[in-house]
């Protein structure tokens, strides 16, 4: 089992940091699971008990200059390691001018990613800073619980609007309530709500567009509902705020189902990069 990787281009750095920075606002752990053509950030929470489930997806390509895995097996050529996204994130920071960056799998007095950085410097010696993160390297029993989660039927998918301006909405919000009802329908609106014994509040967005899903008839429950008919879902406003306080992947799209009463299934999507996250409903 090796995995080693290089990255020299610095806006592929950067690009990689913000992504690792996102992930790390989203989740204390989280796996990371290594393909030969993949990177993939994974948090399987269990909807069913209220969790937050996460998926983000990377291309190696777009990223590194050099990748070379060796998987656990020849007919399971991945590894999956159990990280904490704060380490990996603070690793990065520190080597934001760095010329190149290796990362490696190592075995020191545990399971480690090695993060090797050599640094400009005016003289002719190099310099190189070196963090050891530990990992736990997660057996292969258990990949099952790692695999992507399926879009679930959904009732309605909406566009959502600029990701700064939600995010000073639901700040707000969160001053007034725990929870909040998010609700959109198949004309491009979509309603932002709070109701509590107290106070009753709503910021209104339309003209949002609904992405073409299901155009092969598998998202039957969307397909034949009427436009203007809400699906809404109540979800922990903490939840959502903290989607939105983290969000560093500057996506050229940004969605979201609603499967109605049950799930909000949030999608953000850059050339290079697609996060999925799931926040599900509470009573």
């Amino acid at each position: 089992m090796k995995f080693r990787a290089k990255i020299i281009d610095v806006g592929c750095l950067n690009h990689f940091t913000r992504v690792v920075n996102t992930i790390s606002k989203l989740t204390k752990t989280c796996i990371l699971r290594l393909t030969p053509d993949n990177l993939y950030f994974v948090l399987s929470g269990k909807i069913s008990s209220g969790g937050v489930s996460m998926w983000c997806e990377l291309s190696q390509a777009n990223f590194f200059d050099e990748y070379q895995l060796e998987g656990v097996a020849p007919d399971a050529n991945e590894i999956c390691l159990e990280v904490t996204p704060e380490n990996l994130s603070r690793a990065l920071r520190t080597v934001q001018n760095a010329k190149c960056v290796k990362i490696k799998l190592t075995k020191k007095h545990c399971p480690c990613l090695t993060f090797a950085a050599e640094l400009p410097t005016l003289s002719s010696i190099s310099r190189v800073v070196t963090h050891d993160i530990p990992v736990d390297v997660i057996p292969r029993r258990l990949w099952q619980d790692f695999k992507e989660p399926k879009m679930p039927d959904f009732d309605v998918g909406i566009y959502l609007p600029p990701l700064k301006t939600m995010k000073n909405v639901v700040d707000r919000m969160k001053n007034l309530s725990n929870f909040l009802v998010m609700e959109a329908n198949l004309n491009g609106e979509m309603n932002l709500k709070i109701e509590t014994d107290l106070v009753s509040v709503t910021t209104h967005f339309k003209d949002l567009g609904n992405p073409p899903w299901g155009g092969d008839g598998s998202q039957g429950r969307s397909q034949s509902r009427d436009p203007e008919l809400m699906a809404h879902t109540r979800v922990d406003i903490r939840k959502l705020q903290q989607f939105l306080m983290g969000q560093q992947v500057n996506p050229s799209k940004a969605m979201c189902n609603i499967v109605h009463k049950r799930i909000i299934h949030l999608i953000l999507l850059h050339e290079d990069v697609s996060l999925q996250y799931f926040i599900p409903a509470v009573a």
